[in-house]
């Protein structure tokens, strides 16, 4: 399970670490502790939950004996090859009487293009290169919510019952799939179609370009009777009423 740092609460993460590897953004001012010592034997009490405590995390940050890493991501959050460098190490957090192992990784860009920021783990044998693939991932699945919004009306549905949206919605992600599967069996040069602008320009189309691609060759196939123009024939048919209907009332709504 990959998360933002909403999901980061301890009670969560200790009753899914069981059944599931977590990896969220971790607070720079969360309590770490070493691990208990051994127990000695014959030994009165509680065993001890935790050992010493260390520096959080926004100390390690500034500290000048800190040990940095130069890693290459590639696809960062939809780019091309990222350089970053991270601290890593294993602690245990603590907080209320809970005690999480935990694998947390210090990320910053030499260049400062970003605000410095921390990730952790619930499996301590992840590379911090693979937790921090792992967490860039997200990145995909947000921009898919955020164009279904915008383009499929997730979250903006107008029904008032819960059945009726707990209905449409995976409706929705469904149509969003089959959108992408769809565009994916057109022509290369088809598929690629994107409307750019003088100041923004597209290496990739983006979902509405996928969308709109899909949509053309529907209707196309749709007004296939009343727009293709036959060189064989000699007079020009107009197209039909049912087929300026039709997209006059899809443009109607679509405005």
């Amino acid at each position: 399970m990959v998360a933002d740092a909403t999901f980061a609460a301890l009670e969560l993460l200790s009753a899914l670490v069981p059944h599931m590897t977590c990896i969220t953004r971790f607070r720079l001012d969360a309590q770490l502790y070493a691990p208990p010592p051994p127990r000695r034997a014959h030994t009165n009490g509680r065993p001890r939950k935790k050992g010493p405590r260390l520096p959080a995390l926004e100390g390690v940050l500034t500290s000048r004996t800190t040990k940095w890493t130069r890693l290459t991501v590639p696809g960062w959050y939809g780019e091309a090859n990222r350089t970053i460098e991270v601290a890593s190490d294993t602690a245990l957090w603590y907080s209320q009487g809970i005690a999480l192992p935990v694998r947390w990784v210090l990320v910053r860009d030499p260049k400062g293009r970003f605000d410095p920021q921390a990730l952790l783990s619930t499996d301590l044998a992840l590379s911090p290169l693979a937790i921090v693939r792992y967490f860039v991932q997200r990145w995909q699945v947000e921009v898919t919510f955020e164009e279904m919004r915008r383009h499929l009306g997730v979250e903006t549905q107008r029904e008032w019952s819960d059945l009726a949206i707990a209905r449409t919605t995976p409706v929705l992600l469904a149509l969003f799939s089959l959108v992408t599967l769809l565009a994916a069996q057109l022509p290369p040069a088809e598929r690629r179609r994107a409307r750019e602008a003088a100041w923004y320009q597209k290496p990739v189309p983006t979902f509405s370009d996928t969308l709109a691609v899909v949509r053309r060759r529907f209707w196309r196939e749709l007004a296939t009777d009343g727009f293709v123009m036959s060189k064989r024939e000699q007079n020009i048919r107009k197209p039909e009423r049912q087929i300026i209907a039709r997209f006059s009332e899809l443009l109607c709504y679509a405005a």
